[in-house]
């Protein structure tokens, strides 16, 4: 290809989303793979999952810091899609972005290097520039003038700020076990942790690394190590699992050419993260006018209930504030059996968005 043609290419692709073929499952589902190019020239990949008559605004929901869209909300298996579920019961189109550095979207140069070679990469500040291009996209394809934003863990920092920034563009936000900054203790996270600086117990330690290298049982050790019972497989499907490990692994190319096995996930959410869990606000929910629900499990590892409750006294402009505790469940609850509280985490974010307007 000569360069002429090259930056020919580079600029349609600039201009407008691209598009790949639909596909069905048994659901009845359409599920489309979309491209889109944020501000700063970065190509983002965004799933549609569709049914046959959709209605009313769009819904996004956001991924958290280790596995991306499709890995977090559409699993092939029975319960393992979050997507379908809520496509299905708001009869509304959703839209899984994988932020930059993660799944189908451009990952940075720096990440086929290694890792000790650059500081955390993808930021919040970043990916708010991912969801502004994917907001946009989606409101294009439904003639919207805003749309709904769901954010799982560090999604919830991610769609919150996005919300905060772009109020105008959002109908109705929803968190579910997220940070915000309510509190500077936390028993991964805080000051003084392994994250820190050394003598700097309040700075992230840069060398931690630009990005990391996981096997797809790391995000099952985590969510074991979080079920409250001795058989994990009475509180979560088997398959479920399985195919979490399975998905993860498949969302990085270059996994096939790593022995053994792993994928890549960028550590700016880390840096992030830790310093919301030492008490650092990095936005103002102040800012939200959308109706906010903010969802959190009893059993959670990663938010606080002083987060909610710092959330919830900011954000004084939001249209109406809803704070659910679904009891003794997991971080992974959108992947737990039903009545281990996946079907109450539905139902709330059913009436929640149902609520909300188009």
């Amino acid at each position: 290809m000569s360069t002429r043609a090259g930056w020919s290419r580079r600029a349609v692709l600039a201009a407008a989303p691209a598009l790949m073929a639909s596909t069905a499952r048994a659901d009845g589902l359409a599920r489309t793979e979309l491209f889109t190019t944020t501000g700063d020239g970065i190509r983002i990949h965004v799933r549609e999952v569709a049914p046959p008559a959709p209605r009313g605004a769009p819904l996004i929901l956001v991924h958290g810091a280790r596995a991306p869209g499709i890995t977090s909300f559409d699993l092939t298996v029975p319960g393992g899609s979050l997507a379908a579920d809520l496509a299905l019961r708001l009869n509304r189109r959703i839209y899984l972005p994988d932020a930059r550095g993660y799944g189908g979207s451009q990952r940075p140069a720096a990440m086929d290097l290694p890792p000790e070679q650059s500081r955390p990469l993808t930021r919040a500040h970043e990916v708010v520039r991912d969801l502004d291009a994917v907001v946009k996209l989606a409101s294009k394809r439904n003639e919207a003038a805003r749309v709904g934003l769901l954010g799982w863990a560090t999604g919830g920092l991610w769609a919150g700020w996005y919300a905060a920034l772009r109020p105008e563009a959002v109908s109705g936000l929803a968190t579910l076990n997220a940070l915000y900054g309510g509190s500077d203790v936390h028993p991964m996270l805080g000051p003084g942790s392994a994250f820190a600086q050394p003598g700097q117990p309040r700075r992230f330690d840069p060398a931690t690394g630009g990005y990391a290298l996981y096997p797809g049982t790391s995000l099952l050790d985590r969510w074991n190590t979080n079920i409250p019972i001795a058989d994990k497989d009475a509180w979560r499907d088997p398959a479920v699992a399985q195919a979490l490990a399975a998905a993860a692994l498949a969302s990085d190319p270059k996994t096939a050419a790593l022995s053994p096995p792993r994928f890549r996930a960028p550590l700016g959410a880390l840096e992030d993260s830790f310093h919301q869990a030492c008490g650092r606000r990095l936005y103002d929910a102040g800012s939200i006018t959308a109706p906010v629900l903010l969802l959190r499990s009893g059993n959670d590892f990663w938010s606080r209930p002083a987060d909610l409750m710092a959330f919830a006294a900011d954000a004084e402009r939001s249209a109406n504030i809803t704070t659910v505790e679904i009891p003794d469940a997991t971080h992974f609850v959108h992947l737990d059996r039903p009545e281990r509280g996946r079907d109450r985490l539905i139902d709330a974010l059913v009436r929640h968005f149902e609520g909300t307007p188009a």
